[in-house]
């Protein structure tokens, strides 16, 4: 028993070591469900056969649609210019006159646009190339992008406030039968706590590119934009830009539909409203489809590879331990999500792991479904952004920033931030929730 805990360590640490080198967890996945059968004593090819493929084959059939539907929402809001003109609308009405109220800027852009259901990739693609002349013309240290960036990505509109269509909210709605808007007040009291954190982190940061006298230097790698978004048309109303993610928050939180059918009637908002500037619809709908395919798969092996590991003995005694570390049960909970997100890299990972091997046990323990909903999904989003984490990497490489650059600010203004939340709500919770 006491191997197969070991097991799993030395699996987890084979992941990140090689995760770090380039290799994708596609291959990683299955290689590390081998490492950690092996020392409980299974047969690996029973293993991946077994619970790998169930997990993996569960996670999907419960959220392929999901992702496809995001996946393809957010590339219509990309190619009909809508994500762009929302963008540079809310510059517009921020202004830009300083280089705080620039970081301000991409930060609330960001959140609108991702709270609004649009890929975080596609979010990216329509502020960068706004940003980089912005940063330029201010002399605000590249670099600097990166903390606005994420905090509008990865943690507020992700895992915080209620009523936000991203995977990791939705998720939980499948096993505890909770809704979007699950834990409402914690979940705005920990959106408002790392804003103040950020603001204070925004003034602090700047503060000491100043003293270093750092200025603006363009990056020699990573990507301007995405597919520069052109029509004979010009970009579309701002007003009627945000028709489709309002359309898309009201058919989730107000008339309680399925997500995926909130998603696609954002898909039609887009296409009624902005019929004339798609220039190759069935080219927006085919590259839409086939951007779903890579994060499901990601996130399937993911939680594939947890599945496995839960199937073992060493897994037994941790969880063991976990629900019996004394406290309210919502600690171990937070506690397992944090690890369980930090060592796949993967907050959707971590938290399909957690929701498909423990969320029957804690409710069984008499934990409110609205209290484990919202604090499993925050704990989701803290330590999901590790140096070997699959969008850290996606998000400097595109912003052609190293991590020895940029990697400060996710930890600041991201992993810190959230870490700073939790300790902060989960009392509450509890006081609220019992």
């Amino acid at each position: 028993m006491t191997l197969s805990v070991l097991g799993i360590i030395v699996s987890l640490g084979f992941l990140i070591w090689l995760a770090l080198r380039g290799f994708h967890i596609i291959v990683l996945a299955p290689a590390a469900v081998v490492i950690v059968s092996l020392f409980s004593g299974m047969d690996p090819f029973e293993a991946l056969v077994g619970p790998y493929m169930k997990g993996f084959v569960n996670y999907a059939g419960k959220f392929y649609l999901i992702f496809l539907a995001g996946s393809v929402f957010g590339k219509f809001m990309e190619d009909c210019g809508a994500a762009r003109s929302i963008a540079l609308g809310i510059l517009k009405v921020l202004g830009a006159k300083s280089q705080e109220k620039v970081l301000w800027a991409i930060a609330i852009i960001t959140m609108v646009m991702t709270y609004g259901g649009i890929s975080l990739f596609v979010v990216i693609f329509a502020v960068l190339p706004i940003a980089r002349p912005l940063f330029k013309e201010l002399n605000i240290p590249w670099h600097l992008f990166v903390a606005a960036l994420i905090l509008g990505l990865g943690s507020v509109t992700m895992t915080m406030l209620p009523g936000s269509p991203s995977i990791q909210n939705i998720m939980p709605t499948k096993y505890l039968g909770t809704t979007a808007m699950a834990g409402p007040v914690i979940g705005i009291l920990a959106s408002i706590i790392i804003i103040i954190f950020n603001v204070w982190y925004f003034k602090d940061q700047l503060r000491r590119c100043h003293a270093r006298n750092e200025n603006f230097e363009a990056p020699t790698s990573g990507m301007v934009s995405g597919e520069e978004f052109s029509s004979p048309h010009g970009l579309p109303n701002v007003w009627l830009c945000l028709l489709p993610p309002i359309t898309v928050f009201i058919m989730l939180n107000v008339l309680k539909m399925d997500v995926v059918i909130a998603l696609f009637g954002g898909v039609i908002a887009t296409l009624i409203l902005f019929w004339k500037f798609f220039n190759n619809k069935m080219q927006t709908i085919n590259k839409g489809a086939l951007n779903a395919v890579v994060p499901i798969v990601n996130t399937s092996a993911d939680v594939g590879y947890g599945m496995a590991m839960a199937a073992t003995s060493g897994f037994v005694v941790i969880s063991d331990w976990l629900l019996n570390m004394g406290g309210h049960p919502i600690l171990s909970l937070s506690l397992a999500t944090n690890i369980v997100a930090g060592m796949t890299g993967s907050a959707s990972g971590g938290l399909g792991i957690v929701l498909e091997t423990l969320s029957a046990k804690y409710l069984a323990l008499g934990v409110a479904p609205d209290l484990i909903h919202r604090i499993a999904v925050m704990s989701s989003g803290c330590f999901d952004a590790m140096p070997h984490s699959g969008a850290t990497i996606t998000v400097l490489a595109v912003c052609g920033l190293t991590h020895a650059q940029a990697y400060k600010h996710f930890w600041w203004a991201h992993i810190v931030a959230t870490v700073l939340a939790l300790i902060i709500v989960i009392p509450i919770g509890i006081v609220i929730y019992g």
